[in-house]
C-alpha cells in the first residue's frame, strides 16, 4: 500500500471510530478542528436532513442546497451551540428554517401569470414545513439507523435483512449468509433486537 493509500485507510478507520461517539464529543472533535469527527457528524445526520427539504417539496438540487448550508451554518457556529446534546434539534431546525427560505425565495421569483400549475412547494402556506407527526417519524427512522449502526455486524446484517428488505429472504438465505443454522435465526434475532432497543434507550428513544 503506497503513503497515499496508507492516508485514505487511516482516515477510515478514524472516522469508523468517531462514529461511535455521542453528539456531545462529535462535536467537541469539530471545534478541535478534527477532520474525522466532522465527516462522522455528517454522516450520522446526512439522510434526516436531508429528508426535510425532500418531504416539504424541494427537488433534489434545492434539497441539496439546504443541507450544504445547514452544514456550513452548523461549521461556522460549532463554538457558539450552547448545548451540544441538543444537537440533532438544533440541527432540524436549522434545515426547517433554511427550507423555508428557500420555498419564499422561489415564491418571490415565481411568474405572476403561473397559478394554474403551482406545485406543492407554492401551496404550503405557513413555515409549518413538516406535520409534527411526520417530523417525529423522521426523527424515529434516524435513531433507529444510529442505533443500528452501532450494532455488531453480524446482528446489524440480521436485522437488516429481516426488517430492511421488501420482501425478507427465506431463513435459508439468512442462514447462508451469516454461515449459521437457520434454527439460531430466531434466538439470534431476540438478542439483537434486546441490543437494539437497548441502544435506542440510551439515546433517549422511549
Amino acid at each position: 500500500m503506497d503513503k497515499a493509500g496508507r492516508r485514505s485507510y487511516a482516515g477510515r478507520v478514524a472516522v469508523q471510530k468517531a462514529s461511535v461517539l455521542n453528539d456531545e464529543q462529535l462535536l467537541e472533535g469539530c471545534r478541535r478542528g478534527e477532520e474525522s469527527a466532522w465527516e462522522a457528524l455528517v454522516g450520522r445526520y446526512q439522510r434526516l436532513i436531508y429528508a426535510i427539504p425532500r418531504r416539504a417539496g424541494l427537488d433534489e438540487d434545492a434539497a441539496s442546497e439546504v443541507f450544504q448550508e445547514v452544514f456550513a451554518t452548523l461549521l461556522e457556529n460549532a463554538d457558539s451551540i450552547e448545548q451540544p446534546s441538543r444537537l440533532q434539534a438544533w440541527l432540524v431546525t436549522t434545515a426547517k428554517r433554511k427550507t423555508w427560505r428557500m420555498i419564499s425565495r422561489a415564491r418571490a421569483v415565481r411568474p405572476f401569470d403561473d397559478s394554474e400549475h403551482e406545485g406543492e412547494v407554492y401551496r404550503l402556506a405557513d413555515e409549518g414545513l413538516l406535520p409534527d407527526e411526520a417530523l417525529e417519524q423522521l426523527e424515529e427512522q434516524h435513531l433507529v439507523r444510529a442505533a443500528l449502526s452501532e450494532l455488531e455486524e453480524r446482528c446489524r446484517l440480521l436485522l437488516q435483512m429481516l426488517f430492511y428488505s421488501a420482501e425478507p429472504p427465506a431463513y435459508s438465505e439468512i442462514a447462508a449468509a451469516l454461515g449459521t443454522s437457520e434454527g439460531s435465526i430466531g434466538p439470534t434475532r431476540a438478542r439483537c433486537l434486546k441490543k437494539l432497543l437497548d441502544l435506542l434507550r440510551k439515546k433517549g428513544y422511549s
